[in-house]
């Protein structure tokens, strides 16, 4: 892992453990080593450890490779309700579409409707005649 990657990974108030392919624990920031300090260095452990603090995992893959995963986590190690979980990926995926509703939707695997409406609900949207 390069310094830039490294430096951006330590700044995050997550947690962030990367496991390689084999299930070995390849890096963990601060946040994350913080959490993993009753693991004894089994990589199995730590990523036992982690999804019980409702880690959350990515898969990491480059084209068709998988190369591992890794394992995220609130900074602060307590889990969040449902509703700031769903809230939370749904604001992520519109970032990484670039705020378009009908491709967030598909990747989260509800209808534009039901976006909506949690956008709604979570105040993320102007209502229509709404004030400023």
């Amino acid at each position: 892992m390069d310094v830039l990657g490294r430096a951006v990974l330590e700044s995050l108030e997550q947690g962030v453990a990367i496991f390689d392919a084999g299930g070995g624990l390849v890096y963990a920031n601060t946040v994350a080593r913080r959490l993993l300090a009753e693991s004894n260095g089994n990589a199995h452990e730590a990523r036992r450890a982690l999804l019980a603090r409702q880690g959350r995992t990515v898969l990491l893959r480059d084209g068709e490779t998988a190369l591992g995963e890794a394992v995220l986590i609130a900074g602060n190690g307590a889990a969040a309700t449902l509703a700031e979980q769903e809230r939370q990926a749904i604001r992520e995926t519109l970032a990484a579409t670039g705020g378009r509703l009908a491709e967030a939707a598909r990747r989260l695997g509800i209808s534009r409707t039901t976006l909506w409406r949690r956008l709604r609900t979570y105040d993320e949207v102007e209502r229509p005649g709404a004030a400023p």
